[in-house]
């Protein structure tokens, strides 16, 4: 059986969502901790402008979940009739879209009635279950092969940074 090959584009785009959805979703564990906390708060207190953090995680990962979901809805779509990676597209989605309409004043100020805001908790719940259920499927359908190729970084002769754009434009020619 052949290795698996995942483009590297999509590798880059994956792995960088990953690393900032990962990073966005722990501050905003210590935002809710130290501004909200009504479902319980993180025994330690960690000292730092966690809110300024988390926002700045949330504006790097702007432009580049963008690009991801433009990448999944077009040279990945196929990828999308997985249920789990629909739902990880979803959530992440979800998680920056909310954030985008936020008001970091309104922490600041103790109004934690917004409603987008109670949407931005939601996803930042949903998160990691579409993560986790995102990762049980990779591994129930290739297993370490698969899971591996994600982050492998070999590229094919066809597959270098140079090759996207052309990737991109055979996509919507045909």
């Amino acid at each position: 059986m052949p290795r698996p090959y995942q483009p590297s584009l999509l590798r880059l785009l994956h792995g960088a969502t990953a690393l900032l959805v990962a990073g966005a979703w722990a501050t905003g564990l210590m935002v809710y901790s130290h501004f909200d906390g009504r479902w319980g708060r993180l025994p330690v207190a960690f000292p730092g402008e966690w809110i300024d953090i988390h926002g700045t995680a949330g504006v790097v990962l702007w432009p580049i979940a963008l690009l991801f979901v433009l990448y999944a809805l077009t040279l990945g779509r196929a990828r999308l009739r997985q249920p789990a990676n629909a739902l990880a597209l979803g959530a992440l989605v979800l998680a920056v879209g909310s954030g985008k309409l936020m008001d970091e004043s309104w922490l600041r100020q103790g109004d934690l009635g917004q409603g987008i805001y109670m949407v931005h908790l939601l996803a930042w719940l949903a998160v990691p279950l579409a993560v986790a259920m995102h990762v049980g499927s990779v591994l129930s359908r290739g297993g370490m092969v698969l899971a591996r190729s994600m982050v492998s970084l070999q590229v094919r002769a066809q597959d270098r940074p140079g090759d996207w754009l052309h990737q991109l434009r055979r996509h919507f020619t045909r």
